[in-house]
């Protein structure tokens, strides 16, 4: 007997019924129908440039999953475009993710401070916010050997961390952060859970301000360490 399908969590319904190319009516056209489950897939992987494992971790499913299913989502984009067929969404084992008004916040710590150096930071202070308010915290020691990067930021997703406040941050760490689905807030400093609370307020942007690509007294550049 197969195993049920899992439903996958859908993040964005597509705004058209379907596209075909211009001049033909659509009763005319071949259809392609691309499930709801694979135009998410296309749209965290090749819209919001999220690795592959982010992407698994947003629906709700196994790397390998996803892989089969962004691999068939593209597959027939392809054969719309080069064939000239319409491109018609709906159906898939899905369920809709409504207002993101969950979600958890990572904070590189120094004791009860903010870590203006992150690559050096040895620990994250995570927050889970529920309705607008912080209902839990807990800390999760960045991996040995991850650096700034890749390591801390696939273990903090797979945390369900969707923000990191933090001081100075290299442009690669920024990146790698974007890249598993987590937004870097720049600029912020002081007391760990003030800052989060202020964030939490809608009192806290992103300044933008990156490391300048210095070294830490550790020896480590928190811009350009895998």
């Amino acid at each position: 007997m197969p195993r049920p399908v899992s439903r996958r969590r859908v993040g964005a319904s597509p705004v058209a019924r379907a596209y075909k190319p211009a001049g033909v009516p659509l009763r005319e056209l071949e259809e392609v129908v691309l499930s709801l489950d694979e135009l998410e897939a296309l749209r965290l992987a090749d819209l919001e440039g999220l690795y592959q494992e982010a992407c698994a971790l947003r629906m709700g499913i196994s790397r390998q999953t996803f892989g089969r299913i962004v691999e068939s989502a593209r597959r027939k984009v392809a054969d719309a475009l080069v064939n000239g067929k319409a491109l018609a969404f709906e159906g898939g084992t899905i369920h809709m993710e409504e207002a993101m008004d969950d979600y958890k916040i990572a904070v590189p710590a120094l004791g009860e401070e903010i870590n203006q150096h992150f690559g050096s930071a040895r620990d994250f202070a995570v927050f889970t916010v529920k309705g607008g308010a912080v209902v839990d915290s807990e800390m999760f020691p960045a991996p040995e050997g991850a650096g700034c990067k890749s390591g801390s930021a696939g273990g903090l997703a797979k945390k369900g961390v969707t923000v990191m406040l933090a001081g100075g941050m290299g442009e690669g760490a920024a990146r790698v952060m974007e890249s598993y689905g987590i937004t870097a807030v720049r600029g912020v400093s002081g007391d760990i859970r003030a800052a989060v609370d202020a964030y939490v307020a809608g009192r806290v942007k992103d300044s933008g301000t990156n490391c300048a690509g210095h070294e830490h007294g550790d020896g480590h550049d928190c811009g350009s360490h895998g």
